[in-house]
This record gives structure tokens, C-alpha cells and sequence, in this order.
């Protein structure tokens, strides 16, 4: 059928598809295989946690060696993330995601083998290399399929891989560690690399046939579902172009004051999100619990927690489509959590609570921050920006992990570092404050 049958506005045999039942349609096809891909992606790239318990000793890596090779990931990812977008727009997503998923998989697996910090630097900036542009990629692979109105909800949906990662990762990452250790010569944290890195060797194979770049490729779609949905679609980019949302060049994006706000504020919730994830199985074990498989169990809790928040949060979002006040309440809830574990150091439960409730807060911001740029900003200008956003606004991710590296060598305690988190997560605050409220209220 024609682009042009297909993009004429919604049929009068439309009427009878509800909007939530075309758009449930569409998520049950493709959220599934998203959120799975991104679950491995996610704990191929904060493993590193988990290995961290026994691979220091091995190797003899200092805190900081470890800090600066956690965060080196997100070098990479910098240098790469924005032309990877804009790539994604000419060559579409399947063969995007495809070829990211085969290189971060192989690479995940190569870190069994390091031996030296150099090699593990090298190794982590090449893997921040090969996912540069799959976490935007997927923001960008949203708006081909969903308005604005149900963007939060679905975003949500499928930032829920990440503490599903940890819920599954952290379990799985402390039985590998403890069972598997000296199993034909290799070390527990080798077999952590090799097992988990597999599943994103063939999740990156199987890509073709799960994803579609667009609803008019798709089968299981009816025309009028089709017909539908390009038109909202439509209908959504007039608004953003109306308002702006349309930049006839890089430079012009560049130019737009509201993405360098974006762009803080993606540096106040990564400095946030990835200061948890790497860090909380430390955390769990400096709370005296010392057994690797038990760091792991008790490692999910805070997860799990997070995976219904975030829902919940996106949730509410949409339904009262607003964006200012939950994004503000998530990073003060994670400030406030941060705060509290370390005031309660001296009650392991009590403390335990708190990271969970920490772990809620910063989950929860990152869903909401990813929901503002797709609210103004359009087509390949919306690619670049969201690409320049996650990949200068992820050096949170490179200070995060380094700076409560640096902070624990020097003080031999991690609470200067969780002080510091906490104060970034109440600058995000103050900063989605000053949102204007048009821009982050539809």
C-alpha cells in the first residue's frame, strides 16, 4: 500500500479502534523485545559492580582504577552516541540496534580476559563505543509508534529493563561469582563476563525478525490501525514544528537553549542512576553483608522497587499530563533516600530501606527527564539533540563512578560520595523547577 493511502488523515473505518487498544497493540509487539535487549545491554555495562567484589583482588586494581575504567565507558559513548541517531534516521532502527547489540555482546564477553587496567580502560570505552546510541536510539524508535500522550507510559515501560537487570542481574551475578569460581581455571567474575554477554550475541541476531523501523512495514496492523496511527503521528510533529520543534541544521539545534536544559539535567540523573548501579553492591556489602550470593539477593530489592515506581510515575504522568512536579518529586525522593543511608549506616535494614527508596527516586527521574526532549523537539533535529543530550548529559556517568572511587580511596568510606549524588539529585530538582510550564506540561 502507499506511503500516500497510509498518511491520509484517520479513515471514518478507524473509528471503531479504540487509541488504547491500537497503541496496547503496538506495545505488546514491540516493548517485549525492547525491554529484553536493553535489560542485557544494561547488565553487560553495570556488571562491572558485581565483578568488581572479587576481579580487584585478582587483578590487584586500585578503587580509582576501577572509578576511572567504570566511567570510561561513557567517553565512548560521547564520541559516538549523536552520529549513531542520525545515523539510525538514513539506515533505519533494525539494523541500528542489530549492529550494537553484536558488538557491546562480544565485547561484554572480551572483559574475561583483561589483565592489566590498561586493557580494562580500553575495553570499557570500546563497549561504551559499540552501545553508543542504543538507549537514544530507542527514545528516537518510540516516536515512530507513539504520541506524546502515551510516550510516558511506554517510556517507562521500557526503562523498567534497567532494574529488572539488577533484580535479575544482581542474583545471577552473585551465584556466578561464588558457584562458578575456578570452574575449568576460570575466576567467578570471568564467567560472569562470558555468561551474561551471550545473551546479547543472540538477542543481536534475532533482532530482524522482531522490529520494524515504521507501523507501514508492519503486518499485524490493520490498515485503518495503520492509517490511525500515521496520523497522530502527523498530527503530533505539526505541533512540535509550530512551536519551534523543527532546526534546519545541527548548529541550529545546538543553538536552542532547551536542549543545553536538557542536557543538564540528563547530567544531574545520570550522575544519580549510575552512582546506584555501580556502587550499590559495594554499598550492600559495607553494610556487613559479606557472602556475594547474599549481596546479590538482597541487591534486588531496591531494584524491584524501582521497576514499579517508575511505572507507577510514568503512569501518572501521562494521566494528568504532567511532567514538572514528578520529575522534581523523583529526584527528591532519590536525594532524600541517599541521605538517609547514610544516617542509618549503623541499622543495616533500616539503611537497606533507604537505597531502596533512593534506588525508586533516581530510576524515576530518569523516565521522567527522557520524556521532556520528545515534547518539543522533531525529526532528524529530535535524533541529534536526543543523541547530544544523552551522550554530553552521560559524562554524569564517567564523574558518578569516579568521583565516589576517589572520595573512597581517600576517606576509606563511601558517604562523601553519596553526599555528593544527593546534591546533584536536588540541582535536577531545582533545575526542572525552572522549566517553563508549557514545555513540560502535555
Amino acid at each position: 500500500m502507499s506511503d500516500r493511502i497510509l498518511t491520509t488523515p484517520l479513515a471514518a473505518a478507524a473509528a471503531p479502534s479504540p487509541d488504547s487498544a491500537v497503541y496496547g497493540k503496538i506495545a505488546r509487539r514491540i516493548l517485549p523485545f525492547l525491554i529484553v535487549c536493553y535489560l542485557f545491554a544494561y547488565l553487560d555495562r553495570v556488571n562491572i559492580g558485581f565483578a568488581k567484589l572479587r576481579m580487584l583482588q585478582d587483578l590487584s586494581f586500585s578503587e580509582a582504577a576501577y572509578g576511572l575504567g567504570a566511567g570510561l565507558f561513557f567517553i565512548g559513548y560521547l564520541l559516538f552516541e549523536a552520529p549513531s541517531n542520525v545515523l539510525m534516521m538514513k539506515i533505519g532502527a533494525k539494523k541500528t540496534i542489530m549492529r550494537i547489540m553484536l558488538l557491546w555482546g562480544l565485547i561484554s564477553m572480551s572483559f574475561a580476559f583483561v589483565q592489566t587496567p590498561m586493557q580494562f580502560y580500553v575495553l570499557r570505552f570500546l563497549l561504551g563505543v559499540a552501545e553508543a546510541g542504543f538507549y537514544p536510539g530507542i527514545i528516537l524508535y518510540l516516536t515512530f509508534w507513539f504520541p506524546s500522550r502515551h510516550r510516558g507510559k511506554m517510556l517507562a515501560l521500557f526503562v523498567t529493563a534497567i532494574p529488572l537487570s539488577g533484580v535479575i542481574g544482581g542474583p545471577l551475578s552473585g551465584w556466578i561469582l561464588q558457584s562458578m569460581d575456578r570452574i575449568h581455571g576460570f575466576s567467578g567474575w570471568q564467567w560472569l563476563f562470558l555468561i551474561e554477554g551471550l545473551p546479547s550475541v543472540l538477542l543481536g541476531l534475532a533482532v530482524p525478525w522482531f522490529l520494524h523501523d515504521s507501523p507501514r512495514q508492519v503486518q499485524w496492523l490493520s490498515d485503518d490501525e495503520k492509517r490511525f496511527v500515521l496520523a497522530d503521528l502527523d498530527a503530533d510533529a505539526r505541533r512540535k514544528s509550530q512551536e519551534g520543534g523543527d532546526h534546519a541544521s545541527i548548529l541550529a539545534m545546538l543553538a536552542d537553549r532547551r536542549v543545553w536544559t536538557m542536557v543538564a539535567l540528563c547530567i544531574c540523573q545520570a550522575i544519580g542512576i549510575y552512582g546506584v548501579s555501580f556502587w550499590l553492591p559495594s554499598l550492600v556489602s559495607g553494610l556487613g553483608y559479606q557472602n556475594v550470593l547474599q549481596v546479590g539477593l538482597i541487591s534486588a530489592a531496591p531494584f524491584a522497587a524501582a521497576a514499579i515506581a517508575l511505572n507507577l510515575v510514568g503512569r501518572s504522568s501521562d494521566r494528568r499530563l504532567e511532567r514538572r512536579w514528578h520529575l522534581i518529586g523523583a529526584f527528591l525522593v532519590g536525594a532524600a533516600g541517599l541521605v538517609a543511608s547514610v544516617w542509618l549506616h549503623g541499622t543495616p535494614i533500616a539503611a537497606l530501606v533507604a537505597l531502596t527508596v533512593a534506588t525508586a527516586g533516581v530510576y524515576s527521574a530518569t523516565t521522567m527527564m527522557w520524556m521532556l526532549p520528545s515534547l518539543f523537539l522533531n525529526g532528524v533535529g529530535m535524533a541529534a539533540a536526543i543523541g547530544v543530550i544523552n551522550s554530553i548529559g552521560g559524562l554524569g556517568g564517567f564523574v558518578s563512578p569516579y568521583v565516589i572511587g576517589l572520595i573512597k580511596d581517600a576517606t576509606h568510606s563511601t558517604s562523601g560520595g553519596i553526599y555528593f549524588i544527593a546534591s546533584v539529585a536536588v540541582i535536577g530538582a531545582l533545575l526542572t523547577y525552572r522549566l517553563p510550564k508549557s514545555l513540560v506540561n502535555r
